[in-house]
């Protein structure tokens, strides 16, 4: 097995890889990448054997064909610091040695048998749904902010993503909540035959996001009964989908808040980031004292101080006051596309609703704490 390829375009490559293999793994086989020549291309292949990444490149020098496998994060730290625009040379020694070299570097890396890396069968026989890229990483990047990290409620650690319907038009809605906040973001789509309600799992969506940021292609989407796949372009990424029921969510969306608050979203978040400074661990929730026309913020740490500040706001109701886990106002806040955020409350215990203007396709809820 022997190849050139150009540095740049198999470090863009590998940079994804990292997001999917584990460091630290009990079989060293999923801490590698493997390179497979065939068809004059060059195919690159990881895995935790819960997500499949693939890629191929066309541009590349091949002198012998055949593949192996070799760590991912070795790899991808020597190409990170090899000059950009260079040519790389591989050249398989032995089963157990690949030669990589560039310019004045020399490089021999350990291999591991291809036997050893995991084969799958990639069957999807289901309809393929084309999404635009940048429409649905809006919706990842709004709805990730949720998702629960308590694996004793597993169906909550992902997005799930399903169907509604809305002024005789469809959407594909992506949910997630952790129980003390939930988002939700809609696109619309026309094609819905044969859609199947699915929980993207946490690592595939923070992966999805990555590839969906730096890849203008357009996405396809094709669902099996545990599986998932995304292409674009000559990238796949396959997963495997939260086997559980996503709790029914809309129960706990208010839908009779009266008391509507309109603040300044970058004034706001600036705000909280500044009294929340007293507090080192950031566990202390953020009381709002909220009048008519502007808003107290206090953050009181009993370890090391207190903190207070007053903005502008407006409010259409008597004065009340609540209090909120400050990162979770950050994250919702700094989520919102408008200047402005409508914060749609109850009382001082009730779910508040969280509405974005100039996206009338998302919203939030968020819990008030108890202080």
């Amino acid at each position: 097995m022997q190849f050139v390829v150009k540095r740049d375009i198999l470090l863009k490559s590998l940079n994804f890889v990292q997001g999917v293999v584990e460091k630290k793994n009990t079989l060293p086989i999923l801490s590698n990448v493997l390179l497979q020549l065939k068809d004059n291309k060059l195919s690159i292949v990881a895995t935790d054997l819960d997500i499949i990444f693939y890629d191929e490149i066309e541009d590349v020098k091949i002198f012998n064909e055949g593949s192996t496998t070799t760590s991912a994060a070795i790899l991808f730290d020597i190409l990170r610091k090899i000059s950009s625009n260079s040519e790389i040379n591989f050249d398989l020694k032995t089963e157990n040695k690949l030669s990589l070299k560039s310019e004045n570097s020399d490089f021999n890396l350990l291999c591991l048998p291809t036997d050893n890396f995991p084969t799958f069968t990639d069957e999807f026989s289901g309809n393929e749904f084309s999404i635009s890229n940048k429409n649905f990483l809006k919706v990842l990047d709004k709805t990730k902010i949720s998702i629960s990290n308590d694996d004793t409620r597993h169906y909550l650690n992902g997005v799930f993503f399903h169907l509604t319907e809305a002024q005789g038009r469809s959407f594909l809605t992506g949910v997630a909540t952790d129980s003390h906040r939930l988002s939700s973001s809609s696109i619309e789509i026309n094609n819905t035959n044969d859609f199947n309600s699915f929980i993207l799992p946490k690592k595939t969506v923070y992966q999805l996001c990555l590839l969906l940021s730096e890849n203008s292609e357009e996405l396809k989407m094709q669902i099996s009964d545990n599986k998932i796949k995304f292409s674009l372009g000559k990238i796949k990424l396959i997963s495997k989908v939260i086997d559980g029921k996503f709790p029914d969510y809309k129960k706990v969306v208010p839908i009779n808040n009266e008391k509507k608050l309109v603040i300044r979203s970058k004034e706001f978040i600036n705000s909280i980031e500044r009294v929340a400074s007293v507090s080192l661990d950031r566990k202390e929730g953020v009381k709002l004292n909220i009048q008519k026309d502007n808003i107290q913020l206090s953050v009181n740490s009993a370890n090391s101080g207190e903190g207070n500040e007053k903005i502008t706001a407006e409010f259409n109701s008597d004065k009340i006051n609540i209090s909120f886990n400050s990162k979770y106002l950050i994250d919702i806040a700094s989520a919102i596309e408008d200047q402005n955020l409508i914060m749609n409350l109850k009382d001082s215990v009730s779910p508040v609703l969280i509405q974005d203007k100039s996206d009338k396709n998302s919203y939030y809820v968020i819990m008030p704490m108890k202080i």
